[in-house]
């Protein structure tokens, strides 16, 4: 294949000799010279390549110039590819007729002048490579539109996501503070119906296992209520940190699902501000709920760093089935789209590798500066 970055010239001539003339006559143009001996040859090489222009002898043995010149203007890749003809006799008007008709440009007796040959190529040349500049800018224009719409395509499929997902959070909620809450409040509400009832007897001892049952209901309303809240701002990474938070939900997602979780991180970690430790402690979340949902994993790992120049990085592998390259395609995983959206609010990464039967790791950093997102899948 010839080189893409510079124009071609096929000179079609049975004339050895003549060949050698043109090549050291158009050398200087700075294209590729290409080179046939017959009108068959000619069309073998215009079937592979692109040519910015072909020199065309009249007089060839077997098919000659005009055939060859109808032929190449036959094919669609070359239909309109610039042809001159040459000629070693002044022809007459039905002869230059005849090969404007075969669709020649334009018509050349030999002895060439090489200024006048030069010039007529350098326009075909440069319109040539006119012509692939703005194929190529059309073609990046095209592509660059295609990656807007799948853009606009995503957002809107994450947008219908993280719609459903929180109205299937609010549903979980409301059924969480209707079935719990709710039931517990209607027990309380009996149970000091029942104390009421007896205050002023005189079996003391029933009164007060009717009072500590009262507050026992009201224990178990409080701890109803601080783990509802919990799951609407995790109260432990106030309480507790960012990574003492991460190693508290391993371990309850160890106990919850059986798969055994081990976590690694610095001796001395310095938490991050609140906005970078709550999408963390989300994101955690969120991966260990897609290992329990897909994976089919016995074991999780779990490493969190504090890295020099990067920022901070979770990184979360687990040996399970191993995600699909099919999964990672855009629109199609709107679990990650989802993540995402949180780690590119901070300018950060994230980077997704998973090999069948072997499992998935997923590596995410949040700078502690504003650094341009970037997503590796």
């Amino acid at each position: 294949m010839a080189d893409s970055a510079h124009a071609s010239i096929l000179i079609v001539d049975d004339d050895g000799k003549s060949l050698l003339a043109m090549e050291a006559v158009l050398r200087s143009l700075g294209s590729r010279l290409a080179t046939a001996r017959s009108g068959e040859e000619a069309l073998r090489k215009v079937l592979d390549e692109d040519f910015a222009a072909i020199l065309m002898d009249v007089r060839m043995p077997g098919i000659d110039g005009f055939t060859t010149a109808r032929m190449i203007r036959e094919r669609k890749r070359s239909r309109y590819t610039p042809i001159i003809f040459l000629t070693a006799a002044q022809e007459d008007l039905a002869s230059m007729f005849r090969g404007y008709e075969a669709g020649a440009v334009d018509y050349i007796v030999k002895p060439v002048i090489p200024e006048v040959l030069r010039s007529k190529l350098s326009v075909f040349v440069g319109l040539h490579d006119m012509n692939r500049m703005l194929n190529a800018e059309l073609a990046e224009r095209a592509m660059t539109e295609q990656r807007l719409r799948t853009s606009e395509e995503n957002l809107r499929a994450l947008a219908a996501h993280l719609q459903s997902v929180r109205e299937e959070e609010r549903i979980h909620i409301a059924r969480e503070i209707h079935d719990e809450l709710g039931q517990a409040l209607t027990g309380l509400k009996y149970d000091l119906g029942a104390l009421t009832k007896g205050y002023g007897s005189d079996d003391r001892e029933a009164f007060m296992q009717k009072a500590q049952a009262a507050s026992q209901a009201i224990d178990r309303i409080i701890n109803s209520v601080r783990r509802i809240s919990s799951g609407l701002r995790p109260e432990v990474l106030d309480e507790i940190g960012l990574g003492a938070a991460i190693d508290w939900q391993a371990r309850e997602f160890q106990r919850r699902t059986g798969v055994r979780c081990l976590v690694e991180m610095p001796p001395r970690f310095a938490d991050p501000d609140k906005e970078r430790s709550t999408a963390l402690f989300r994101i955690f979340q969120e991966l260990l709920t897609n290992v329990a949902r897909h994976a089919n994993a016995t074991r999780v790992d779990v490493k969190l760093q504090d890295i020099e120049d990067e920022g901070l990085m979770l990184t979360v592998s687990d040996n399970g089935r191993g995600i699909r390259d099919d999964e990672l395609q855009e629109g199609k995983s709107l679990g990650f789209l989802g993540l995402r959206e949180r780690v590119l609010a901070f300018g950060g990464a994230i980077e997704v590798q998973g090999e069948e039967g072997k499992g998935t790791t997923v590596s995410v950093t949040i700078p502690t500066t504003t650094q341009q997102p970037v997503f590796h899948a």
